[in-house]
């Protein structure tokens, strides 16, 4: 059964860093997309960060470039956002999702991707 696990979230100051992990079990980053998503209070869910499993590449939206990083650790099976110089509008519940290279057309289309984690909330205080 494939799993998705996020974990990391939490309370802090602007300017903070916090590292959020999705861990995942029944399948391997080998050959999939991996996306971390957040959906703040009245908004719309987007894409923030992405890896690809094939060729280790990354994507950031321009919103958190140079601010935030993903990783992986292919041993753990677990990908990782790195997030530094938090904002208050960086406050959100994100996310992780995961699907096949194959099977996505766009990185922006969120119905392509099959497996999606619950939830952990980062809150940004001023």
């Amino acid at each position: 059964e494939v799993q998705l696990q996020a974990s990391g979230g939490g309370l802090v100051q602007a300017g903070g860093s916090l590292r959020l992990s999705c861990a995942a079990s029944g399948f391997t980053f080998d050959d999939y997309v991996i996306g971390w998503f957040r959906q703040a209070p009245g908004k719309e869910r987007e894409g923030v960060s992405y890896f690809f499993g094939s060729d280790g590449s990354t994507y950031n939206i321009d919103s958190v470039k140079g601010r935030f990083a993903i990783s992986s650790d292919r041993a753990r099976n677990t990908v990782y956002l790195q997030m530094n110089s938090l904002k208050p509008e960086d406050t959100a519940v994100y996310y992780c999702a995961a699907v096949h290279e194959s099977g996505i057309t766009h990185i922006t289309d969120q119905e392509s991707f099959d497996y999606w984690g619950q939830g952990t909330q980062v809150t940004v205080s001023s």
